[in-house]
């Protein structure tokens, strides 16, 4: 008996359907992020360009999602390298997104839970570009 996989054209839907909501959403997206991320959302004010950046990365992740090629590739080799950052280094991304997102990254406290959500996002970036890529090696 084999265990159900998750084909790689689903994988490419459900990335497409998370850069939509994204580019839908971005207010939405940013204020969940910090409602299970951050201690103390109130503290902090994300810098100006935030949002209009989670619009544009999600108008261009659903873009190329639409299409297998190249920048389909590219974009989930850099998924799972992002993941494996996540995943092997929870506090480095903390620190980065911190300095990175914030007006005053010293104000902002981290939800302590949120490394292990951090290691599952990552983790799970890792297994959709090893399973992508799997996939489209295996075409060949």
């Amino acid at each position: 008996m084999s265990v159900p996989v998750l084909p790689y054209r689903m994988i490419r839907t459900l990335v497409g359907v998370l850069g939509a909501l994204s580019a839908l959403f971005p207010d939405e997206i940013v204020e969940l992020f910090e409602k299970l991320a951050i201690a103390n959302p109130s503290e902090g004010t994300v810098r100006g360009w935030v949002r209009p950046a989670v619009r544009s990365e999600g108008v261009l992740i659903a873009a190329i999602s639409l299409f297998n090629g190249r920048a389909y590739t590219w974009l989930m080799n850099l998924t799972g390298l992002f993941g494996a950052i996540v995943l092997l280094f929870p506090d480095l991304y903390r620190r980065f997104a911190t300095a990175f997102l914030y007006e005053r990254p010293e104000s902002i406290e981290w939800n302590e839970r949120f490394n292990s959500a951090v290691r599952a996002i990552g983790a799970l970036y890792v297994f959709f570009a090893a399973k992508t890529y799997r996939e489209r090696h295996n075409e060949t």
